[in-house]
């Protein structure tokens, strides 16, 4: 439909147990795996344990628990509901209503701790407003529930509560049927004949899942595979939908595409082609899992022969099942620029780990990102009620990819790179200049306070001076009107934007914190060299030898440029002024 992905395939294709090729194309290889893949599988499943990545079968248990619980309660709302409306109870009895999952709990690879993303789905009787009202009151009065929230005005309604310990966002999506049998099927498309946009959007979630499942030819490989690469994206701050980076589900997309390109792969070696395959993709292409069906229900989907914007995706990853999106819509040409550094920096670390020259623990150390930039953009997030926080912090970071635009938009700024961990204000301030302290005091009125950091590097300018007034007040006028639009703001809250140098870090960080993130930065460089020292020998070893021996390092594409990525332009902090407010 908008064409196939770019990768030589001269394999004989991967396919599923009933003999169907799985993907756009056939399989780059399908060797089947030596005992040192097993060995090097083995040694990564060990060195994920510490990361609580497994769970135990009791944690396990305890979550069927709660679920089942869930789906014992919209039975019982249902039958309720439509008893109310008059309804017959022996006709209600029979209407079911059911709890679906989706997300990484659906796909196996969830972590200790890690919320549950759910659907709730009932019959035609049922309506939205019920959900919303009843069922909300229903679950307030559960003992076991606890912070329950319903935002039902977002682009995707949910509930939101923790059951028992756990934290659950609940979806709803009312079908077109008269009753919902327990063992109903969400991937049959006809479901969606007649249904309102916000419910197709909520099955969303469930039908993308059953689809990536369904179109990976070893379930368990693909598992242990996308928990190393979520564990790496997440320590490399690359973890982050709505930032810019990207999301659970994408990441889960990019493991099954190379879990087809090599279906015998154990789940060592697809960590290591997963590096090579998109490390060397050519975006703008798509990511595609399968062909898309030919279905026309009216729903938008994604293609850029008929939607102009769908032109302007940087990096397109399209779901698999119908109506299909683009799922990485929100990366930025920053965001863009920090995964493809990552992807290179993870592929010289996965080479060097099949070589055994380093341990799997080095790809799961997290870079240094406070000693990579000296200059910052802080985003002080503060409200006066812990309730009243919660929601504005999630509202900014919603909107925090749309002052990265503004940022990039600044003809001086090269990069605008956010890190998508939200901090808390630890006051320092007794170790900082008069004038600083008086600013990191007058954060600490508010009771609570977060922030963002966005590190920037700039163009090779000297004596630069760089207004980002404009910026920073479009950004902040932005965030203030759409809580005024959807009536989340309330008095205490507020939001600012400072320009903060490396050197004052010390009034908003913990003073240890930074101490590692030094470290961190001085490990990785000690990497880098020893890379480089190795590149050196092994071409001083074929300069002077005739024999053509292909070396693992020259068979990876762009690894020549792995350090000129990731190296930073020359340092213009002391010609830099930048302004972030005007008198």
């Amino acid at each position: 439909m908008w064409g196939s992905d770019k990768v030589p395939a001269p394999g004989n294709g991967s396919k599923n147990s009933q003999g169907k090729t799985l993907g756009m194309t056939s399989a780059i290889s399908t060797a089947q795996p030596k005992p040192e893949d097993f060995k090097k599988t083995d040694e990564l499943h060990f060195s994920l344990e510490p990361y609580n990545v497994f769970e135990t079968d009791d944690e396990l248990n305890h979550r069927m628990g709660i679920l089942a619980k869930l789906n014992v309660l919209v039975k019982e709302w249902v039958k309720d509901v439509s008893i109310s409306k008059n309804m017959p109870q022996e006709t209600a009895d029979k209407l079911g209503g059911k709890i679906y999952t989706f997300g990484s709990y659906r796909l196996g690879v969830h972590h200790k701790g890690a919320d549950i993303d759910a659907l709730c789905v009932a019959p035609r009787n049922i309506e939205r407003a019920d959900y919303f009202a009843s069922f909300f009151e229903m679950l307030k009065k559960q003992i076991e529930v606890t912070e329950c929230r319903s935002v039902e005005e977002a682009y995707v309604p949910v509930i939101k509560m923790n059951f028992d310990g756990i934290e659950i966002d609940l979806l709803f999506a009312r079908l077109s049927l008269k009753e919902i049998p327990d063992d109903f099927d969400l991937r049959d498309d006809n479901l969606l004949k007649n249904l309102d946009p916000r419910s197709v959007r909520s099955l969303n979630g469930c039908r993308v899942t059953d689809e990536i499942l369904a179109l990976v030819p070893n379930i368990e490989n693909f598992r242990l595979a996308l928990r190393a690469i979520k564990l790496w994206a997440k320590k490399h701050g690359i973890y982050s939908n709505s930032l810019g980076y990207f999301g659970g589900v994408t990441w889960a997309m990019l493991v099954a595409r190379t879990c087809q390109l090599y279906p015998n792969a154990v789940a060592a070696t697809l960590v290591h082609k997963f590096f090579l395959v998109f490390s060397r993709w050519k975006w703008p292409n798509p990511v595609l899992l399968k062909h898309p069906d030919n279905i026309n229900l009216g729903f938008p989907v994604w293609d850029p022969r008929i939607n102009a914007s769908d032109r302007y995706h940087l990096m397109p990853i399209i779901t698999p099942a119908y109506p299909q999106q683009n799922s990485t819509f929100n990366v930025s040409e920053s965001t863009k620029k920090v995964i493809l550094i990552e992807f290179n920096r993870g592929m010289a670390i996965a080479d060097e780990i099949m070589l055994g020259k380093a341990s799997w623990d080095r790809l799961f150390e997290a870079p240094s990102f406070f000693y990579r930039y000296r200059h910052f953009i802080v985003l002080l997030v503060s409200s006066q009620t812990a309730d009243d926080h919660l929601e504005w912090c999630g509202l900014v970071e919603a909107k925090v990819r749309i002052l990265i635009g503004h940022l990039e938009r600044n003809q001086h700024i090269a990069l605008a790179h956010v890190n998508p961990k939200c901090f808390d204000l630890v006051n320092n301030s007794q170790n900082s200049r008069s004038q600083e302290e008086g600013q990191a005091q007058s954060i600490t009125n508010s009771p609570f306070c977060s922030m963002w950091f966005i590190g920037l590097e700039f163009e090779r300018t000297e004596n630069l001076n760089v207004d980002l007034t404009e910026s920073i007040q479009n950004f902040t006028q932005q965030v203030h009107n759409q809580a005024v639009h959807i009536k989340m703001l309330r008095d205490g809250m507020m939001i600012e934007a400072r320009h903060v140098k490396r050197k004052q870090l010390n009034q908003y960080l913990e003073a240890d914190f930074l101490k590692q993130e030094k470290r961190s930065m001085e490990s990785h460089n000690e990497f880098n060299n020893t890379l480089l020292a190795n590149r050196k020998r092994l071409s001083s070893e074929l300069a002077q030898s005739k024999d053509s021996i292909p070396q693992p390092a020259n068979n990876q594409p762009n690894q020549q440029n792995v350090n000129t990525q990731t190296k930073r332009r020359r340092p213009v902090s002391e010609s830099v002024s930048i302004t972030t407010t005007r008198d």
